[in-house]
């Protein structure tokens, strides 16, 4: 009984035992299940953290995170490649792109042929665009893109023409590389067989015909845009400035519904383009709102009118704005500085340069080269040339350029040497600058040598500049005969007005009357209007004692209405710029200034520097 009993105890037991292990299993799946599904949030929120970090430009820190997240999936694959690739970070995204475990899309493969397609990267492009496994109409638009950005407008129309589905943007791409590329008939065409046309269509038809120059037949397709937006406005505007009818812009910019910083500047560029700086400041005072493109096309405005004091206060101006120079802006400060001989601006500009990446723009480098060689300063100039890291032909150029300008010849040619053994190919600006320096040294047999070498060289196309710094090396140096014969033997053209200015140039520093009357003859033809040339040979006349002949070339001079202008001349002395006009005393040192000039003179012509009375016939000549 007591054994049966215990028995019975007993028998409930495995149920028990089964209730407590199915409880546990339930408690211990549950807390597992959670926990998975925990995970998988985490992978989520990561990915989506990866996605965000790079499409805000934080791409070092969205790496670290991708590099730390198990399970990414192909949205963070493809954000990462196509952050590396906006950021022109190609090597980046094509290693990520390329790993084993990269997991990739259609949207992945698009993001890569955009970098390529954006850094001309044509070649690579193609070899991606060919690879792809899947593609939609982005990726063909991409790759279209990639050709028109080159240039390569046969290859995008049989591209387009390839084209299995294409949209609006597909039109609007190749429609604007036609017209770039000055084939705007193909473009009307293309334009005419457009299933549907946006405003975008519309507005690069205008532009492309008012740029070819039918500017009434662009105001024809203008009128007749079912809508417009701001850019078709500034589109038709552009058209008359760039063509001269600079009223008729006024008038529809006058007219436009909502102007942009864009309709303003395009206005200011046509009254600059046009000759008309006062009008165009009017309209820069007017403006409600500027960006550098307005300050720095104001800027070049004043340096094309030789206005550079006004170019480089209104560069102050820009800064007080605290508007950000661009390299365009710091090109026209230093330009300025450079017609100036400002060289305490100058240094200022170089500076501010110093603190941005334009410092290692190799244009940059020149012009600051340049600027400081005009100051005097060509150490200066030479320091900035040797402490370039990336030294191409323009910086080169540049420093010979700089030696040149100070008549340093032989220095000159020896940096030139020093080009060639560095492997870099002059080029026909190389040569300018080479034979000036020649010219303003008396190196006449090294720049004889260094034509000739030019001429060999069947890359270089001989201009007028090369023949009239040949010219100005033989005049210089008093062989005007020879310069005459070079001018017979080369077939220079009659209109070749420098050429026939530097041997006049020669002529009346030599006193050589015979020659001086030919090549004013043949300058008066090329120039007619040129005051310059009337007073040299009027010098030269006088020089030789030919008052009748000089009074007659005065009064011709004075019956066209034509008046020299007067010499002017200024220089820096602690932050004070002084300036001399000829005949002008209004200086207050203008007697010392005068006896000082004139003790230096007198030097010279100890040392026999002037040779002749007659280099002060001029009363021109010296701008004190």
């Amino acid at each position: 009984m007591a054994s049966s009993a215990a028995l019975r105890r007993l028998r409930p037991l495995p149920r028990l035992r089964l209730a407590a292990a199915t409880a546990a299993e339930v408690c211990y799946g549950s807390a597992s299940a959670a926990a998975a599904g925990s995970w998988v949030e985490r992978a989520e929120d990561s990915n989506r953290r990866i996605a965000e970090l790079a499409a805000g430009g934080r791409v070092c820190d969205a790496r670290a995170l991708f590099d730390r997240t198990p399970d990414r999936d192909v949205v963070s694959w493809t954000a990462m490649v196509a952050a590396y690739a906006r950021r022109g970070m190609l090597g980046d995204a094509r290693a990520l792109f390329d790993r084993p475990d990269a997991r990739r899309n259609v949207v992945t493969w698009t993001a890569l042929l955009s970098g390529y397609a954006r850094a001309r990267r044509v070649g690579e492009a193609e070899a991606l665009f060919r690879r792809m496994p899947e593609r939609n109409v982005v990726s063909w638009n991409t790759m279209l893109e990639a050709y028109a950005a080159a240039g390569r407008v046969g290859d995008a129309c049989a591209l387009f023409d390839s084209m299995p589905v294409r949209d609006a943007g597909s039109w609007n791409i190749l429609l604007a590389a036609l017209v770039r590329s000055g084939s705007v008939e193909k473009a009307r065409k293309l334009f005419e067989k457009m299933p549907e046309r946006d405003v975008m269509a519309w507005t690069t038809m205008v532009s492309g015909i008012a740029h070819k120059g039918d500017v009434d037949e662009a105001r024809v397709l203008f009128d007749g845009m079912p809508e417009r937006n701001v850019v078709s406005w500034n589109a038709m505007i552009s058209g008359y400035a760039r063509n001269c009818r600079i009223d008729e812009a006024l008038d529809l910019f006058m007219k436009m519904p909502v102007r942009d910083i864009a309709s303003w500047n395009i206005m200011i560029t046509g009254y600059i383009q046009n000759n008309d700086l006062k009008r165009a400041r009017e309209l820069f005072d007017e403006m409600p709102q500027r960006n550098v493109v307005s300050w720095t096309t104001m800027m070049n405005g004043y340096l094309q009118g030789m206005q550079s004091e006004l170019a480089l206060g209104l560069f102050s101006g820009m800064l007080m704005e605290g508007i950000r120079p661009n390299q365009v802006t710091f090109l026209g400060a230093l330009d300025a500085c450079s017609n100036l001989a400002a060289l305490c601006e100058g240094k200022q500009v170089h500076q501010m340069i110093c603190k941005t990446a334009f410092q290692f723009d190799t244009f940059v480098e020149s012009t600051i080269m340049n600027v400081y060689a005009k100051c005097g300063e060509i150490g200066l100039s030479r320091k900035v040339f040797d402490l370039s890291t990336e030294k191409d032909l323009i910086s080169w150029n540049g420093i010979i350029a700089a030696y040149a300008h100070h008549g340093v010849g032989l220095e000159a040619i020896r940096l030139y040497e020093k080009m060639r053994e560095n492997g870099y190919k002059p080029n026909d600006v190389t040569y300018v600058v080479l034979l000036s320096a020649c010219s303003h040294s008396g190196l006449v047999d090294e720049g004889l040598k260094i034509f000739k070498s030019m001429v060999k060289d069947k890359s270089i196309v001989v201009r007028d500049e090369h023949y009239t710094c040949l010219i100005d090396l033989c005049s210089r140096a008093g062989r005007l005969d020879d310069a005459k014969r070079l001018i017979q033997s080369l077939n220079i053209k009659p209109t070749s007005g420098s050429v026939w200015s530097a041997l006049l140039g020669g002529c009346n520093a030599h006193g050589n009357e015979s020659i001086g009357n030919l090549a004013a003859r043949n300058l008066l033809e090329a120039e007619p209007d040129n005051a310059g040339t009337y007073t040299l040979l009027s010098n030269i006349y006088a020089s030789a004692g030919k008052w009748k002949e000089a009074a007659e070339i005065r009064s011709e001079m004075n019956n066209r209405g034509l008046k020299k202008q007067p010499g002017c001349s200024w220089v820096e002395v602690a932050n004070k710029v002084h300036v001399f006009v000829s005949r002008d005393k209004s200086h207050t040192d203008s007697d010392l200034i005068n006896g000082v000039v004139q003790s230096i003179h007198h030097i010279m012509r100890i040392a026999g520097t002037v040779p002749t009375d007659h280099m002060l016939v001029d009363d021109e000549l010296l701008a004190i």
